[in-house]
């Protein structure tokens, strides 16, 4: 079995032979523990990949968004890092009053994808593939107008701003369609929604403004035979159901902030949990007996015959000995319960 029937059987629950795993690793990690990431992808090699955005013609090349400084994106949004390897901030507004919402120009050529191409690596990949870009209304909208101008854009919901949620939205659609007539194996939606114990915006007015947009990227995924991944970091809870009701086969979400046994009594077997180990606290902090404590958690409350992706985030303040054992934690745990013939 190869890595891409092992992530299709764990999404439909059919008791794979072991638990599909990703490392998500940072440049950050990249630059300060070189021989680790390497020994990493040596012992415990991904089972999902990501493929490559070719444009036709090329999309322009800007930069590195990962590095020190300011960094333009296609958009023309500007993020200011003040750490080499982590993504920025944008606190300039590429639009700060709604008199300049005629000047936005979507990035349309950045979606005029090579098929072609992208078709010649998804058919030489043994792995599971991922559309090469991610799919971020509120994300986008908050590059536009920056975080606090959006938080109160929702809130008032002006005329302009939901012109400019259309466009963002209408883009979006265009992109998923393009990614879907390839022969990826699924669609990625990316939209942090939560802070440490609630949403950022009322449950009810994410029902009203951005459910039924995932619903419609999730259609458009699912009408051509692909799965729908999403992450949202901090507090999801209240969502979840809406989540999974829409279309999402996976999440990738900050479990540990929600409770890994509370989400396991409400969401196990529904949908499929994408990871991950507490990054800001077991992979920081804690020590390698945590980390195995954690995983065992996270088996024993969700997984049920598939529905868990064993992934993992190398990226700022984590040790890189904890990172490699949640790893090794996940081979441990599956074997038991192979030598059992029963879960754990």
């Amino acid at each position: 079995m190869n890595s891409r029937e092992l992530v299709r059987r764990s999404l439909e629950f059919q008791n794979p032979p072991r638990i599909p795993r990703q490392l998500w690793l940072l440049p950050w990690a990249e630059a300060r523990y070189p021989d680790h990431v390497r020994e990493l992808q040596r012992s415990f090699p991904d089972d999902l990949v990501t493929a490559p955005r070719i444009c036709r013609p090329p999309a322009p090349d800007l930069g590195d968004r990962y590095c020190l400084g300011v960094y333009v994106d296609e958009w023309g949004c500007t993020f200011e890092s003040a750490a080499a390897g982590t993504i920025g901030i944008v606190r300039k507004p590429l639009i700060a009053d709604w008199s300049e919402l005629d000047k936005l120009r979507e990035p349309w050529p950045w979606i005029q994808f090579d098929v072609e191409a992208i078709n010649a690596f998804c058919r030489a990949e043994e792995r599971f593939v991922l559309a090469g870009s991610w799919i971020r209304p509120f994300e986008r909208l908050q590059f536009i107008r920056t975080m606090e101008r959006v938080l109160l854009d929702v809130l008032q919901q002006a005329p302009e701003f939901m012109r400019l949620l259309e466009r963002v939205h209408r883009y979006y659609l265009a992109e998923a369609e393009a990614w879907a007539a390839t022969e990826i194996d699924a669609l990625a939606i990316m939209d942090d929604w939560g802070c440490q114990k609630s949403m950022l915006i009322s449950p009810d007015l994410w029902r009203r403004l951005f459910k039924p947009l995932y619903r419609e990227y999730a259609e458009i995924a699912h009408r051509h035979g692909k799965f729908v991944f999403m992450h949202s970091d901090g507090f999801i809870f209240d969502i979840l159901d809406d989540l999974i009701e829409v279309g999402i086969d996976a999440i990738n979400s900050q479990i540990f902030c929600m409770g890994v046994e509370r989400l396991g009594r409400s969401f196990r077997g529904r949908i499929t949990f994408w990871g991950e180990i507490d990054r800001q606290q077991i992979l920081a902090y804690g020590t390698q007996d945590q980390v195995r404590a954690a995983v065992e958690s996270v088996y024993d409350s969700l997984y049920d015959a598939g529905g868990v992706i064993a992934q993992c985030e190398f990226g700022l303040g984590a040790r890189p000995e904890n990172v490699r054992e949640v790893f090794a934690a996940w081979v441990a745990v599956r074997k038991q319960e192979n030598e059992c013939g029963a879960p754990r």
